[in-house]
């Protein structure tokens, strides 16, 4: 049986947009924040935002980092590596939560505001720590901003298997991945929540469907469907979707516009069912995510300028840079809350926001360089050659 593994050369485009996904959520994540109005991520020009990116990257990286090692290295090996990243990300979502929690129990006390434990849903922590922190550790109590990593934890433990199977059965597994998707929503499948009554903001079961769908793309279904994607036929249709997504949505929030249409209509698309991934979201990302493969080749020599690097860089670091964000996210509504809430306050707080993250990711990167070139001067140098000292290259 023949398997397509992805190429070995990094994909710069999904570093660039998974770091452009990071910037939107943080700026997003900001309540009443004027710069939200002017980004793709709050939904406000479509019906996906960058929470899809998020999910669909992750599979797809998934499948670029172990697809190689599964068939060289065999299932035993691969499924260890994967269910280590998936402890490691689960590690620091906990550690993540309970500093956020403590974040915001203590300003809210300090400073007299209740808003701020309601707005962030952690006032029940404050009347009831140790069972919510006990069902924070069981992933069911998540406080607002805070159910990304719990849906990525999921879907990793699912990730070998998902792996496998692509790579033996690949449309096949697709399928499976859609008729779960469909059976999902159609008998109301969702893992349950605290407190009780509630169920998961991302349901794992329906936001699968984005995650197989970009390692499908990793393991040959890209490569597969470009003669699709290029087609007169695709343009047409996915430019006039677009369109359509971006009248609904603004039909959903301007009444004005909502009057050209029947009213059952504009109410077939708003609100936006996040949760369950409604079908008209999965196909708008899915449009976008084939209309970038077009018109932004894997190898475009843009992907190297220098404007793009503080994104790429973002999202080179993705987890560090999605969870100091978090923290930001709550840090700029404080600021906007007891300082003031001006406009030129409310960008200024985004543009440091996103100058920290940048920061950050520098930092992060720098340091795994120096990681790497210590290392690599404390191993012993192979028999008959002497080790090279920093800097050094390497003749061909």
């Amino acid at each position: 049986m023949e398997v397509t593994l992805p190429p070995r050369r990094r994909d710069l485009r999904l570093d660039l947009f998974r770091g452009l996904a990071n910037w939107v959520i943080f700026v997003a994540h900001i309540p009443n924040n004027v710069v939200t109005l002017l980004l793709l991520g709050t939904g406000r020009y479509g019906f996906s935002d960058g929470a899809d990116w998020f999910v669909f990257i992750s599979g797809y990286t998934l499948a670029f980092v172990y697809a190689r090692m599964l068939v060289e290295r065999g299932m035993v090996i691969t499924a260890t590596r994967i269910l280590k990243r998936a402890w490691q990300i689960y590690v620091t979502h906990v550690f993540l939560f309970v500093i956020y929690l403590v974040e915001i129990g203590y300003f809210g006390q300090k400073f007299g505001e209740a808003e701020h434990a309601a707005s962030f849903n952690v006032k029940i922590f404050l009347d009831r720590p140790a069972e919510v922190l006990f069902e924070g550790l069981m992933l069911k109590f998540k406080p607002v901003n805070m159910d990304v990593l719990p849906l990525f934890i999921v879907l990793m433990l699912a990730g070998p298997v998902m792996l496998w199977g692509l790579l033996r059965f690949r449309n096949l597994t697709l399928l499976a991945s859609i008729a779960l998707y469909f059976a999902a929503r159609q008998f109301g499948w969702n893992l349950p929540s605290y407190p009780e009554g509630n169920v998961w903001y991302f349901n794992p079961f329906a936001w699968q469907l984005l995650y197989v769908s970009g390692a499908w793309l990793a393991v040959g279904g890209a490569a597969a469907s470009m003669a699709f994607i290029r087609s007169r036929a695709f343009l047409v249709f996915g430019v006039a979707y677009l369109v359509f997504a971006f009248v609904m949505a603004m039909a959903g929030r301007h009444p004005e516009i909502a009057q050209f249409f029947p009213t059952w209509f504009v109410g077939t698309f708003n609100p936006n069912d996040k949760t369950n991934l409604a079908p008209y979201r999965f196909v708008h990302f899915i449009v976008i995510a084939a209309l970038v493969m077009r018109f932004l080749p894997r190898d475009w020599s843009g992907l190297e300028w220098r404007v793009f690097k503080p994104a790429i860089l973002c999202g080179q670091q993705s987890l560090e840079v999605f969870c100091f964000g978090t923290f930001l996210s709550f840090a700029g509504h404080f600021v906007l809350v007891e300082v003031s809430d001006a406009i030129w306050m409310q960008i200024l707080v985004s543009v440091v926001g996103v100058t920290l993250l940048t920061l950050l990711a520098w930092y992060r990167s720098w340091s795994k360089k120096m990681d790497r070139a210590l290392r690599q001067t404390a191993s012993p140098s192979p028999p008959g050659r002497e080790a090279k000292p920093l800097g050094t290259a390497t003749s061909a």
